[in-house]
């Protein structure tokens, strides 16, 4: 009965400062997770904690697969090298980039558990970003740029997060089955996504007069779909996008006008109601884990923090930019089927590059580091890599969540 009264309190808290967020000028976000630290430091409040598997499963299908819903797949397909470049190298070079300084600054970093921080840290969250900036005229360009790259970098950061872990606890690692497993990880979650779109799509176009049906089946699907994935040892994430690009493609053109404005109303709701939660539960985090840090190691374990997301947010600009010339070079040679939509300008580039936060994806797998080893001893340096990352990700959140709406606004995007 007491946790029942606290998600209730925390349901509260969330929809009252839901009706207050635009009055008081603070983005969304940013003002759930400033309400999420002060809850949990509440006297009385009992310890909330993260269950990884309650956030993959009840959090990450349907956020994934409302904006994958909802994504234009023809803006998708034209900035699909972006988006490539962002989900998937950009992801191993933050990591790469994070690990490098853990390694030779944090004390008793060592490279394993380096990459395991930095894989923990290298996705950025579009929940955040799309959070902060909806409302602020950013182009429909960078919007599908922004959204496409968050619905694959969470793929890429988990298998590298695999991968970390195993050396932690002794497995070899092999650059060329490592890069077999990857591929392997994103086909087959492909595989089931476009199986289980096909199946939904024939069950819709059967049942297309019950309407409550069909949003029922709607709803179920996402979830269906991340699990039978993870079953299968592939990529819950990819699976699930596929599915929602898939369904969008269906529901354009199958979908009475009538049926669509119900779906959307119920999904608005429940999208709403996940986004509240997230922030908060990640300010609730801070207090919980500033319990297993010594206090005398709390202000350097910030220091590390804020430099890791300096090193975060340089790498994530040099790759954009990069990404911006590359593609304007390709473009003027007319290779790789480049178009000139396909272009980023400079205000872009920017927004892109400062839309770099972290969030629940990134919180979920640092707290989901094992307690230890197959030999039973305890995982080395888990408390650290879990209260850098907290840190981290509240850093991103109210330092770029407060900053990125003024960028926004002073190089708005055509």
């Amino acid at each position: 009965m007491e946790n029942y009264s606290i998600v209730l309190f925390i349901l509260a808290v969330m929809i009252g400062l839901s009706a207050v967020a635009d009055k008081v000028k603070l983005p969304y976000p940013v003002l759930m997770t400033v309400a999420g630290i002060g809850v949990g430091f509440i006297p009385g409040i009992p310890d909330i904690t993260l269950n990884p598997d309650i956030v993959f499963l009840i959090f990450l299908p349907p956020l994934l697969y409302d904006a994958a819903f909802n994504i234009s797949y023809r803006t998708f397909k034209t900035n699909i090298n972006t988006i490539g470049t962002l989900a998937i190298s950009l992801v191993f070079a933050t990591a790469s980039g994070i690990a490098v300084f853990a390694h030779y600054v944090i004390p008793g970093m060592s490279w394993p558990l380096s990459f395991v921080l930095g894989a923990i840290l290298s996705a950025t969250d579009a929940v955040a970003a799309m959070s902060i900036t909806k409302g602020l005229g950013l182009s429909h360009s960078t919007n599908t740029i922004l959204e496409g790259e968050s619905l694959v970098n969470d793929a890429s950061a988990l298998v590298a997060y695999r991968f970390a872990v195993a050396a932690v606890t002794g497995a070899a690692f092999v650059w060329w089955r490592a890069g077999l497993q990857f591929a392997i990880l994103m086909a087959g979650g492909l595989l089931v996504g476009f199986v289980l779109g096909q199946i939904l799509s024939f069950i819709l176009v059967r049942i297309k007069q019950n309407n409550l049906v069909i949003i029922s089946f709607m709803l179920l699907m996402p979830f269906v779909t991340y699990l039978v994935a993870e079953d299968l040892h592939v990529s819950g994430v990819i699976a699930v996008v596929i599915l929602g690009l898939m369904i969008a493609r269906f529901k354009n053109k199958d979908v009475p006008e009538q049926l669509k404005k119900q779906s959307r109303a119920i999904w608005d709701i429940i999208i709403f109601l996940l986004n509240g939660l997230i922030f908060i539960l990640i300010g609730l985090q801070l207090p919980y884990v500033l319990k297993s840090i010594n206090s005398s190691d709390v202000l350097p374990f910030i220091g590390y923090a804020f430099v890791i997301t300096v090193i975060a947010l340089v790498i994530r600009m040099a790759r954009v930019f990069a990404q911006r010339t590359n593609l304007q070079k390709a473009f003027k040679k007319g290779k790789h089927k480049i178009t000139e939509d396909a272009l980023l300008d400079l205000k872009s580039s920017l927004v892109i590059g400062w839309s770099g936060m972290r969030g629940i994806v990134s919180l979920a797998i640092a707290i989901g580091l094992p307690v230890t080893l197959a030999d039973g001893s305890a995982f080395p340096q888990r408390n650290t890599i879990i209260f850098i990352s907290v840190v981290v990700v509240l850093f991103t959140l109210i330092g770029q969540g407060l900053t990125l709406p003024w960028i926004v606004r002073r190089f708005k995007t055509d």
